[in-house]
């Protein structure tokens, strides 16, 4: 018996669009709307824990007069930070961050982008040389301290020795404020700067050659192209750079910290002379004041100083930067023909 196919009854718009889509389709839609915040939530949750948490609990630990030792920790609000902006002594650190920051970090900033720039070029060996610049980093920073503190020791370091070569009095590294900064410097710029030469590197590889090779045709030369095509595509990359730059530099501890080992070494030498604001912080949070309170208002004002000197940064270099796109190179004039 045949079947008329005519007889069922057509299958109206509503009806259509009422109709449950199968299950495995809904699974496939539920999986690619909801999947991707499976995967980023272990990072955030970990942040939480481990990140955004301790950030809150220190800024209430801020208002408070939280003595280690003690057993009651009574509240004062604003009371340690105004005891803190009234304090020389956390102002003078505020100057030693700020100063061995621009020393270290402007240079190094410089030094990677050229060293970069020579890695990128056809060498002999070019694995070899990218991991060498990769050592200073690795090595621990307690050997570089010593070792540097050698180098620019006051009666026997090899720097003063050179000085002296060239008609300069031996300088007192330690004890001279400025010359404590410059030294560190060098010491922070030694370990990051290939550090910092890599992840250029990495973005240099990136860029394609036919610019290069175009510009070379129209008669660019090789610094031309480096500041004309380069630099102007590494922005995202340098802005990078200098926002990490500067988390790690105005948060340094271990150089200054090991480069004065003498009485009291957290005090950054006997006058202050490279005590930054993590050191200060840590000698008032323990040992020898024990004030939890007073030093998380440190820490505090120390992030907002972070953020701010990067917000900073990275609007000067948005402003100097121009575009996105690389400059365009302008063709040298030819001589018309008649």
């Amino acid at each position: 018996m045949a079947v008329q196919l005519d007889a069922l009854p057509p299958v109206t718009p509503a009806e259509r669009s009422t109709a449950r889509p199968p299950r495995r389709y809904r699974l496939s839609r539920l999986d690619e709307k909801y999947s991707p915040y499976l995967y980023i939530a272990p990072f955030f949750l970990l942040f939480g824990v481990f990140g955004a948490y301790p950030l809150a609990y220190t800024f209430w630990v801020s208002l408070h007069d939280w003595d280690l030792l003690a057993a009651e920790h009574p509240f004062v609000g604003g009371e340690n930070y105004t005891r803190l902006l009234a304090d020389p002594d956390f102002w003078h650190s505020v100057v030693n961050t700020l100063g061995i920051f621009v020393i270290s970090t402007v240079p190094q900033l410089f030094a990677a982008l050229w060293l970069a720039s020579l890695l990128n070029r056809r060498l002999r060996a070019r694995t070899t040389w990218r991991m060498a610049v990769l050592v200073p980093n690795v090595t621990s920073t307690a050997a570089v301290a010593i070792v540097f503190g050698v180098l620019f020791g006051r009666q026997f370091g090899m720097i003063n020795w050179l000085l002296d070569l060239v008609g300069v009095d031996a300088i007192d590294w330690k004890s001279n404020r400025f010359a404590s900064w410059v030294a560190i410097s060098a010491m922070v710029d030694w370990r990051w700067t290939g550090y910092n030469a890599l992840i250029f590197l990495a973005a240099m590889q990136a860029i394609p050659r036919d610019l290069y090779e175009s510009a070379a045709i129209d008669g660019a030369s090789r610094a031309r192209q480096f500041w004309k095509i380069t630099v102007p595509l590494l922005k995202p990359t340098i802005i990078f750079a200098v926002i990490v730059s500067t988390i790690g530099g105005l948060q340094l501890f271990t150089e200054p910290r090991m480069f004065h080992s003498g009485t009291n070494p957290i005090r950054g030498g006997p006058l202050r002379e490279s005590q930054t604001m993590t050191m200060y912080m840590f000698e008032n949070a323990f040992a020898p004041h024990y004030n939890f309170g007073y030093g998380s208002a440190v820490a505090w004002l120390l992030f907002a100083l972070i953020a701010i000197v990067a917000a900073i940064n990275v609007v000067i270099l948005r402003r100097l930067g121009g575009t996105d796109g690389p400059a365009r190179v302008r063709r040298p004039r030819k001589e018309r023909t008649r």
